[in-house]
């Protein structure tokens, strides 16, 4: 365990020596289904070991198998594998988000003290075993191998992808994405497909997050398991919910995108040299609480043609997603924050001036379709949040609070910050608690996603940005999750 999982360095881990001491697999168990997709040789087997083992086993035999040199960087490999290829991305939520969270968790993991690192792992890996059974209910989708005599030249694949995906084309973008994946970078293919995360507003978020969990897991675990994960991710990028095929149809989800291609270009060529700018970060707000998904948009491009830094509108997309968990807590809600995280990754490691303008004006779109019905939104503001009027709590009493009032819990977390400008001890108390207390992914989709973009805001909202995460963090008196007791018996 020391070996495979000490301080922040656990992905320096290479050596695939374990895999000579892993128990053989006889000829029966090995046997795979010629038309399912298979992962490299050096995974498959343990992708099998997670997919065949009882739920109610797994955990003892993974931590059997930590304790003869079983790496976290394979566990992870694995356990993102066995969803791409087990559960179907369609829709990209529901039994899916076993899928979803394994970047979550891994953040979380690597984020923790040695003593907590494995339990998001291990969660993660309970929760796959939940959602398979889910999907073999449902009628057991498996990924199928690719259609080999259909797939593209590499000088073909790109524009094949290209045309495959703006026709909603399925099939066309099945066998396309295959040739891109090998023949293409990963720079090159993630400028595509995060313009194809955050092309409409179907799954509340969903394709966006897919886009930038994936990248993310694939950069920890290795880019030569990126076929069957690019392919996965490319059908739930097709999902359209029922809808008419909407290349050929005028649908409410793809509008942004359509209207803010032309608009992109109006934003003046030095937009990113803006000033930071408080008071213009209050006025996107203002319009970010009552506008249409076209005047968001209107509001972010004229606040940059008047030389106000992105910086300051990401400022105001952050704030906007944390006051309106506050005004209407609950799962619609918390996915403003998870998707602008993965927005806002999209725009931090695009390399192209057209794509990062539109990422912001999608957020800024999708943060008004978030909103819903207004009269079910509370009066409450992000920027009016109270400080305490005792002295500092300590931590423990804000996780407390939490769990019986979380407009107080918000108010001691700013006193606390006054006097804490580094807040480790409350972040690592909130990761902890959702080790303890969480019971569902998106208990780990928020938490990562909020604890991360807390270092993303400026200084200046950065502490009420903060103090409106405990609207969905755990509470210290919330019930404990009885998964912890058995990941720690297993590991002992």
């Amino acid at each position: 365990m020391k070996s495979s999982a000490t301080g922040g360095a656990v992905f320096a881990l290479g050596d695939l020596s374990f895999l000579t001491r892993l128990p053989r697999l006889g000829a029966a168990e090995s046997r795979l289904d010629p038309q399912i997709v298979r992962f490299n040789s050096d995974i498959e087997p343990l992708v099998r070991f997670l997919e065949d083992t009882p739920r109610e086993r797994l955990l003892e035999e993974v931590a059997a198998r930590i304790h003869r040199g079983l790496s976290y960087q394979h566990i992870l490999a694995a356990l993102f594998l066995a969803g791409v290829r087990n559960i179907q991305p369609k829709p990209v939520g529901f039994k899916f988000h076993s899928v979803l969270v394994v970047n979550s968790a891994h953040l979380a993991s690597i984020s923790s003290p040695d003593s907590d690192r494995w339990l998001p792992i291990f969660w993660a890996l309970d929760y796959f075993k939940s959602a398979q059974a889910e999907d073999v209910k449902q009628g057991d989708w498996t990924m199928s191998s690719a259609v080999e005599d259909r797939v593209p030249s590499p000088a073909r694949s790109k524009q094949a992808f290209i045309e495959a995906m703006d026709h909603w084309d399925e099939q066309g973008a099945d066998v396309a994405v295959t040739g891109l994946a090998r023949s293409s970078g990963a720079q090159e293919l993630f400028e595509l497909f995060c313009r194809y995360g955050a092309r409409d507003f179907r799954e509340i978020g969903h394709k966006a997050i897919y886009v930038a969990n994936a990248w993310r897991t694939l950069q920890a675990i290795g880019w030569q398991h990126a076929e069957p994960v690019l392919r996965s991710l490319a059908y739930g990028l097709l999902d359209r919910g029922g809808d008419d095929n909407p290349s050929t149809a005028d649908l409410e989800a793809d509008r942004p995108w359509r209207r803010n291609q032309g608009l992109a270009k109006t934003i003046r060529s030095e937009w990113q040299a803006g000033q930071l700018s408080y008071e213009a970060t209050s006025e996107f707000l203002d319009t970010l609480r009552s506008g249409t998904a076209d005047e968001a948009a209107n509001k972010a491009v004229a606040l940059l043609n008047r030389g106000i830094a992105p910086q300051s509108i990401w400022d105001g997309l952050f704030a906007g997603a944390g006051e309106l968990l506050m005004r209407r807590p609950g799962l619609v809600s918390l996915h403003a924050l998870t998707t602008t995280n993965a927005i806002h990754y999209a725009f931090q490691n695009s390399g192209s001036d057209e794509t990062r303008r539109m990422m912001i004006l999608q957020n800024a779109a999708f943060l008004t379709l978030f909103r819903g019905n207004a009269n079910k939104l509370k009066t409450v503001r992000i920027d009016q949040i109270s400080q305490a009027p005792s002295d500092p709590p300590a931590v423990d009493a804000i996780f407390a609070e939490i769990s019986r009032d979380r407009m107080t819990a918000a108010t001691q977390v700013l006193a606390y910050l006054k006097t804490n400008s580094e807040p480790d001890d409350f972040i690592n108390s909130a990761r902890r608690l959702v080790f303890l207390k969480g019971t569902n992914s998106h208990d780990y989709k928020f938490s990562s996603a909020v604890l991360e973009d807390y270092q993303n805001i400026s200084a200046r909202w950065r502490n009420q940005f903060l103090a409106s995460s405990v609207f969905n963090l755990r509470g210290s008196g919330d019930k404990d999750n009885e998964l912890v007791k058995r990941t720690r018996a297993a590991l002992a």
